[in-house]
């Protein structure tokens, strides 16, 4: 349990105050929503300059990995220290990461900087999540997808766009340097405008189940990644020590949070039918779905020819695709107060998405591609955001944070897992086909190994048709196959979806059940009398002040 560290009275949460406290959630997204869209459009030139083709896995590999380990420590530390400080402290790591990502001089020094923005990118998507369900009712919480799919869809607009500038007419560096006033200007609108109470923890702070679940999550990844490696493999001891790693801190973790006075992960969310059901989703759903869309704008660029823009303009569709049945799944279930049919109706769009995108080619047109990623992103839509709601719905009021963080935790580790996995298996297939592309252009081993790994679009532009044919083939041969392992995990998605059960949506926001925050009607009448009854007494003041300045008026006089 947690008190709020101020002995002041109760937030009033009224029509307007809310809005406020949304545009500094709005502005945090933004900045985090707009990162990402460009440096999609903008990796392939990133890799090919920094060299680091055949590793390009690791620039998704270690934003994911750094944002699924934080997740749960802002969703816990939220809950039991308010949520305010921690909003600020994502924006600042996020934006000062990027500045180190601009100055860049080599690959493995940019994937560092990556993850740190990684520790903020976390807590960006956390907290709007918990700080939203604090502030409005599950019941009403839908309409307010609206705004975010707005900003989803701004970023998907302005975001390749500015990247394919970026790349094309000054440097990827500048995917970057933008980050700096938009995460400056996010700052000041949230220091100014959150106006959330500070607490402080009655209950010792886990930190040995941070300490755990950050070893545990950090030695999957590096176990499945180095699995998935061509020169490590499934048969490397490092490999299996890194699986044995996993293995001795995720028994560690359960022990320590099974004695832990407020552990990190309470066990006892896995006794909620519900939370496991909408978690498990989220997972599956993560495996597939993020590992096609970090090297869909890959194959756009490479595999059919387009340059940095056009390979943005070309993700458009999926994203309003995303931000479409997001707004309307949001306004029905405002309205009608059910879910259940939209993570059914998604996971089966999404599974229709796949099967289709494993006939991708070089010579597939665009317009069938543009189609197949609306309908990818119509199913997305129809998931992501509900799936938070329902976990959020079925908890208690002191565990929103917590329950928010620990199913996003899920869902990243699965993305986590899709993205090394499936993206060792995309660039393991096409560092052979790039290098028997070179060598049968008459390039010398070690002259076709340099070759890949500073290979990006601007170079293939410049080299022979034949090559070039060759080196587009690889690319397309490569990566449409992969989907086909992607199909499964949807399909578990889809049965989870068909089991979910469904129960009423919660009418009070998660302030108001903790006693912290006064809402609806209530704060809308203690509003008016606290502006009323300031008037009065600035009334009583100004004429306070004339009869105390009257006496020297009437000296004055005589």
């Amino acid at each position: 349990m947690s008190t709020v560290s101020k002995a002041a009275e109760p937030l009033l949460l009224t029509q307007k105050r809310i809005w406020i406290i949304f545009s500094a959630l709005i502005a945090g997204m933004l900045l985090s929503s707009l990162d990402q869209t460009i440096v999609s459009t903008a990796m392939p030139t990133i890799v090919g300059k920094l060299g680091g083709v055949e590793h390009q896995a690791w620039i998704t590999t270690a934003y994911l990995l750094a944002t699924t380990i934080v997740m749960p420590i802002y969703g816990k530390f939220g809950d039991i220290l308010g949520r305010r400080n921690l909003f600020l402290v994502a924006i600042a790591l996020f934006t000062l990461a990027s500045v180190g990502c601009a100055f860049a001089t080599d690959f493995w020094g940019f994937v560092i900087f990556r993850a740190i923005q990684g520790l903020g990118g976390g807590g960006l998507m956390i907290l709007s999540q918990a700080i939203i369900a604090d502030i409005v009712p599950a019941k009403e919480r839908g309409k307010y997808m609206g705004p975010l799919g707005a900003i989803f869809g701004l970023s998907a607009v302005a975001g390749p766009l500015l990247g394919g500038f970026f790349v094309d007419h000054l440097t990827w560096e500048w995917a970057f340097y933008i980050n700096i006033p938009i995460g400056i200007a996010a700052f000041i609108t949230a220091w100014f405008t959150l106006t959330l109470p500070n607490k402080k923890a009655e209950k010792k702070i886990d930190i040995l189940g941070v300490l755990f679940l950050s070893a545990a999550t950090t030695c999957l990844i590096f176990f499945t990644d180095f699995g998935g490696k061509k020169d490590e493999g499934w048969d490397s001891p490092l490999t299996w020590a890194f699986g044995a790693g996993m293995v001795l801190a995720a028994v560690a973790f359960v022990m320590v949070e099974r004695r832990a006075e407020d552990p990190i992960i309470p066990l006892s969310l896995f006794k909620n039918p519900i939370f496991i059901n909408a978690t498990a989703i989220g997972f599956t759903l993560g495996l597939g779905m993020f590992a096609a869309i970090a090297f869909v704008p890959t194959f756009l660029q490479m595999s059919s020819g387009t340059s940095a823009a056009e390979s943005g303009l070309l993700m458009l569709p999926m994203m309003v695709g995303l931000m479409g049945t997001s707004i309307y799944s949001g306004i029905r279930i405002s309205k009608t107060g059910k879910y259940k049919m939209y993570p059914i109706l998604g996971a089966a769009l999404t599974i229709a998405a796949m099967l289709w995108l494993t006939t991708l080619t070089a010579a597939t047109p665009i317009w069938v591609i543009c189609v197949q990623l609306f309908i990818f992103g119509a199913g997305l839509g129809l998931i992501m955001q509900v799936i938070v709601l329902v976990v959020q719905n079925s908890v208690p009021a002191d565990q929103i944070g917590t329950a928010t963080s620990t199913n996003n935790y899920f869902r990243e580790v699965g993305a986590s897992l899709g993205v090394a996995v499936f993206g060792a298996i995309f660039t393991n297939r096409l560092a052979e086909s790039l290098t028997e592309a070179f060598t049968g252009a008459g390039a010398s081993s070690e002259q076709a190994s340099q070759s890949t790994s500073t290979l990006d679009p601007q170079a293939l532009a410049q080299m022979p048709e034949q090559l070039r044919d060759a080196i587009v083939n690889a690319y397309a041969n490569s990566l449409a196959p992969v989907f086909w392992y992607l199909v499964p995990f949807i399909a578990i998605a889809l049965i989870l979806a068909i089991t979910l059960k469904q129960i009423p949506l919660s009418d009070t926001a998660g302030m108001v059940a903790r006693g912290e925050a006064v809402g609806g009607e209530e704060a809308d009448r203690l509003e008016a009398e606290r502006l009323e009854t300031a008037r009065l007494e600035a009334d009583f003041a100004a004429s306070d002040d004339t009869e105390k300045d009257r006496p020297t008026a009437d000296a004055g006089r005589q």
